[in-house]
């Protein structure tokens, strides 16, 4: 059986020491297609928050497998389902942590597997630097009896948004976004697009996720140090070249946001959380 949730539900994956340079930064940001001086700049350089996303294994260049304890699929099969960061304190330009993650559910949605993950990086002297939750979708892989999970559904506000942010995205941008250490085909090779269910490559689910936070921090918040965290279901793809419509509504300490490609939803029960400074 590929999936066996008695094995893979608390299952601790090996630990990953990592460690980051400016230039790492400075690519992960040009990746998203940032021009703003404070993103491509080492003087005075900001970290976005979701490049501790990425930062644990932005040097590998191998494809991904989709190999964990009681879990074994093929990564055709494979999508991003949701992402969540939470920062402890604003990024460094550079560092190193140690990441400990763990297999924190495993999910049956009849037609498909939803498996999440949790994990948190922590710095030699034992800081906490940010904890992540994220979930993949396994088309094929339901039907085993295990409880659905919750619906995660984020209630928008009913009202005009605040802001309507419009984002292009690159051609090339898939291509970019491959060197922050996502190397899975399915971003570049026509080919495996079309095994993998979709007409050409797509654009990486956690590009889109980090223009997205780059465009609402840029559009409504003084700095990327304003952010808390930052989580999203992604609800469609975007092909690279498309543009982003965002639309954001204040709701107390957080925003609700809401990303479209066209009329196509890609961003869903997306909430960016403020610091309390």
């Amino acid at each position: 059986m590929p999936i066996d949730p008695s094995v893979a539900v608390g299952a601790e994956l090996p630990e990953v020491k990592f460690s980051w340079t400016e230039s790492d930064v400075l690519l992960y940001h040009l990746a998203l297609g940032a021009t703003e001086l404070r993103y491509v700049y080492e003087q005075g350089l900001r970290v976005l928050p979701t490049f501790g996303v990425v930062a644990p294994r932005f040097h590998e260049t191998a494809a991904p497998v989709v190999s964990f304890p009681g879990v074994d699929i093929d990564l055709a099969r494979v999508l991003h389902g949701t992402q969540e960061i939470t920062v402890h304190a604003p990024l460094p330009a550079s560092g190193e942590a140690l990441l400990r993650t763990r297999i924190a559910d495993v999910w049956d949605k009849g037609k498909a597997a939803v498996i999440v993950q949790e994990a948190t990086a922590v710095t030699p002297d034992g800081t906490a630097l940010f904890t992540t939750r994220s979930s993949i979708f396994a088309r094929g892989e339901g039907g085993f009896g295990g409880d659905r999970g919750p619906s995660g559904k984020v209630e928008v506000p009913q009202r005009e948004p605040d802001f309507v942010i419009e984002t292009p995205t690159l051609p090339q941008q898939a291509y970019l976004y491959r060197l922050c250490g996502d190397r899975n085909p399915l971003h570049a090779d026509p080919e495996f697009a079309v095994r993998a269910g979709f007409d050409a490559p797509i654009l990486h689910g956690l590009c889109t996720y980090g223009v997205v936070c780059r465009a609402v921090i840029d559009a409504v918040l003084d700095g990327p140090e304003q952010v808390l965290s930052f989580g999203a279901k992604f609800a469609g793809v975007v092909f690279p070249g498309e543009t982003l419509t965002t639309r954001v509504w204040r709701d107390g300490p957080r925003l609700v946001v809401l990303t479209s490609a066209g009329d196509r939803p890609v961003l869903a029960d997306a909430v960016l959380t403020l610091t309390e400074d």
